[in-house]
């Protein structure tokens, strides 16, 4: 199942701010930081996948600072190389973009907007070495009961709430499921189709021309085109005080189980045993065919010595619910004021998918100025008054000046009009050179 962001921002139609999420958590009797207990299995093919979990990150000098823990699963294609680089950069690219000295809503008011440059620095840092390796990501930052996934490839990541309701937390980026990709990635000057064999036949999934790859989004692919881009899906929830379960996995067990029988092989097992279940039962299902790495992680109430299981599912409950419980603006207003009765239930603070980085990099936050003038948006480095090029430069829209920013340095510039199909990407002038 494809999930697919549409909201501009933190305070969209239907959607709770963010604000008033965590005001929430810190004036009632629900916990701000829970425990957690996490497993990690692997069964390796290729060698390809490589995980990343580290509990204890510093989130800054700032008002409140706390820590915040990170999971993620690179899986790497046509080598490891951009998996094992995007597993020792992304974290530090995607703090990087974030100012230091936020409270602790400012800081996960930024974060969305963080990811999207972190990914798209470390992309383009890695195709300047001129490796030509690929990697999905999944990355799970979890901060308080704030969690906040972004992603790009096939590898995914799912919520099970305490109540057994099912939460889809990324998106699959397979040319085979996703229409707007194919026909986004067709718009930028690439070609989507199958393999072609004798006779003319068509076999396998739909790949992208030049390269054959399967997947619309991807840190690295130098010789893929850029049309195949590295801005990740974003979702941010909060979850109930009751906490829940992920399961962040590589496409080697999507590729072998559904979404539903991944929670159903693990319930009531603890995390380590539950991760290794559901390796183990892709691997039945489909052999090892690929790399299959699986990490579940419990979060639940600190007072407790083991966390929540989730009850037997009930009669009806084979749809997945994939859709958040939202509150109007109105509601949230009211319980602002009063006292706040809120029942076990997953809040959407934000999503977005957009591939356009205009958008993803210019979203409204609570509070202004959180981001310095004269420094790139994606790389970060000093711009001079004047040598900024807004990331509005070439829009259409008659609601932005084209002189505002977020500015770009010329190098990201160009990196994000190869992206948007604008200018030849570095894969197709290979392909025109080797032509002519």
């Amino acid at each position: 199942m494809s999930s697919r962001g549409g909201s501009g921002g933190a305070s969209g139609d239907g959607m709770v701010p963010l604000g008033v999420l965590l005001k929430r958590e810190l004036s009632s009797d629900k916990i701000e930081k829970p425990d957690m207990l996490y497993g990690l299995a692997n069964h390796s093919k290729k060698g390809e996948d490589f995980t990343f979990l580290k509990t204890e990150c510093q989130r800054g000098a700032g008002e409140g600072a706390t820590t915040f823990c990170v999971f993620a699963v690179f899986d790497g294609h046509n080598g490891s190389a951009a998996a094992i680089y995007a597993k020792e950069n992304l974290l530090n690219n995607i703090l990087c973009a974030i100012p230091s000295e936020l409270n602790r809503d400012e800081w996960l008011a930024a974060l969305p907007r963080a990811l999207v440059a972190g990914f798209v620095k470390t992309d383009k840092d890695f195709q300047d070495k001129a490796q030509t390796s690929g990697t999905t990501v999944t990355f799970v930052i979890i901060d308080g009961l704030v969690v906040t996934v972004a992603s790009v490839g096939d590898s995914r990541c799912i919520l099970e709430s305490a109540d057994g309701s099912l939460y889809v937390l990324s998106a699959d980026h397979r040319l085979d499921v996703n229409q707007e990709e194919v026909e986004r990635v067709t718009s930028c000057g690439g070609e989507v189709g199958r393999l072609h064999v004798a006779g003319g036949a068509e076999i396998g999934p739909l790949r992208c021309w030049p390269g054959g790859l399967c997947l619309s989004r991807s840190i690295g692919d130098l010789d893929v085109g850029e049309f195949i881009i590295p801005i990740p899906h974003v979702k941010q929830v909060k979850l109930s005080s009751v906490g829940g379960r992920l399961i962040i996995s590589s496409d080697g067990v999507w590729d072998a189980l559904s979404f539903e029988s991944a929670l159903d092989c693990c319930r009531g097992l603890p995390p380590d045993a539950a991760a290794n279940q559901i390796v183990k039962d892709a691997v039945k299902a489909k052999g090892l065919r690929d790399d299959t790495t699986c990490i579940v992680v419990d979060i639940f109430p600190p007072e407790k010595s083991s966390p929540p299981l989730a009850p037997p599912k009930k009669q009806g409950m084979g749809v997945f619910k994939n859709m958040f419980r939202k509150k109007s603006s109105e509601s949230s207003s009211h319980h602002l004021e009063g006292d706040y009765i809120e029942p076990d239930i997953v809040e959407e603070i934000f999503e977005d998918g957009s591939s356009i980085l205009a958008q993803r990099l210019d979203l409204e936050y609570p509070i202004c100025n959180m981001f310095k003038l004269f420094v790139c948006a994606v790389c970060q480095i000093e711009i001079k008054p004047g040598e900024g090029i807004s990331v509005h430069a070439n829009s259409k829209s008659g609601r932005v000046r084209p002189w505002d920013g977020p500015l770009l340095c010329t190098s990201c510039q160009a990196k994000k009009e190869a992206m948007e199909g604008e200018k030849p990407s570095k894969a197709l002038s290979r392909k025109q050179d080797a032509s002519e």
